[in-house]
C-alpha cells in the first residue's frame, strides 16, 4: 500500500452511454495537498468525482488508487467509508422530519436522515463534531428551517462522523448567497488548518471560491486535465483564458484569494 498518496489515477478514459467523458486522466495527490478542481459546466468535474468514488469505471488499461487501495483489488464499500462526499444535491434528500443533530448522526449509517434511535455516545460525538464547525447551536433546529450555508455546514458535520481521510466538496457553494458563501468558506479554511484534518478536494467553477488553503489545483476542460500543479502556478490569467476562452483579469486580495473580472 502507498501511504504517501491520497490518490493516483493513471491513463483513465471514461465512457458513459457511448460518449467519452474523461480522456487521458493522469493525476496524483499526496497527503497535505488540499486541491481545487476548476472547470466550466460540462468539463467533466462530476464524472471525475464519480471515478474517485468508484461509481464509474475507466476502460481497460487504467489504474485508479485511492487511499493506498487499487480499485479492482479492494473492497470498494470499505474505501467509500473513508471518503466524505458533500454536495448540495444531498440537501434535497432531506425532509422536514429531522433535526440538524439527527442529520449529522445519520452519517454513521450512510443515510440522509435518521431512521433509528441514536445512542448516547453517538449523540455526544455528533455534538462534538458540530461544535468544531461552530454549528452546535443548530442541533435542535429542523434541517429544512436553517439557511443554505448552515445546511452545508451540517452536511459537512455529517460527513465527519465516520472520521474520513478524504473530503470531496462538490460545488458546495453553488446555491449560496454572498454572505452564506463567505460563512462557509471561512468554516472550510478554519477546519482545513486544524492539525490532522483530512485532505480536501474542492470542486468549483468560480475562481473567487478558491481560498489559499487549497495549495494545489487542476483545471478540467472537455474532459481533460489541461493544467495541474501548485495553486499560484495554475491560477494565472493565461491559464484561465485557455480554460474558459475568455479574457479574465485577476485581482489578488491581501488574504490570498483571487477575484476575477471579465475584460472585453
Amino acid at each position: 500500500m502507498d501511504s504517501e498518496h491520497i490518490l493516483k489515477i493513471k491513463n483513465a478514459n471514461v465512457f458513459l452511454e457511448g460518449t467519452k467523458i474523461l480522456s487521458d486522466i493522469n493525476w496524483e495527490l499526496k497527503k497535505g495537498e488540499n486541491c481545487f478542481i476548476l472547470g466550466s459546466n460540462g468539463a467533466g468535474k462530476t464524472t471525475l468525482v464519480k471515478l474517485i468514488m468508484g461509481l464509474v469505471w475507466p476502460v481497460y488499461g487504467a489504474e485508479v488508487s485511492v487511499l493506498g487501495n487499487t480499485y479492482g483489488r479492494c473492497n470498494l464499500s470499505e474505501i467509500r467509508k473513508k471518503i466524505a462526499w458533500v454536495s448540495p444535491f444531498l440537501q434535497s434528500w432531506t425532509g422536514p422530519r429531522w433535526t440538524a443533530l439527527e442529520v449529522v448522526i445519520s452519517g454513521i449509517d450512510g443515510t440522509i436522515g435518521l431512521f433509528r434511535k441514536p445512542g448516547e455516545k453517538e449523540i455526544e460525538k455528533a455534538l462534538s463534531v458540530m461544535r468544531q464547525l461552530d454549528c452546535e447551536t443548530l442541533s435542535k433546529h429542523f434541517f429544512d428551517k436553517v439557511s443554505s450555508g448552515e445546511q452545508v455546514k451540517i452536511l459537512i458535520a455529517r460527513a465527519l462522523m465516520t472520521s474520513p481521510e478524504l473530503i470531496i466538496l462538490d460545488e458546495a457553494c453553488v446555491h449560496l448567497d454572498l454572505k452564506s458563501r463567505e460563512f462557509l468558506l471561512d468554516t472550510i479554511e478554519d477546519f482545513a488548518s486544524k492539525k490532522n484534518s483530512p485532505t480536501i478536494i474542492f470542486i468549483t467553477q468560480r475562481i473567487e471560491d478558491i481560498s489559499p488553503v487549497f495549495n494545489y489545483g487542476l483545471i478540467l476542460k472537455n474532459g481533460r486535465i489541461i493544467l495541474s500543479g501548485k495553486r499560484d502556478a495554475v491560477l494565472t490569467e493565461e491559464n484561465l483564458f485557455t480554460a474558459f476562452d475568455m479574457n479574465i483579469k485577476l485581482h489578488r486580495t491581501e488574504d490570498g484569494r483571487y477575484w476575477s473580472v471579465l475584460h472585453k
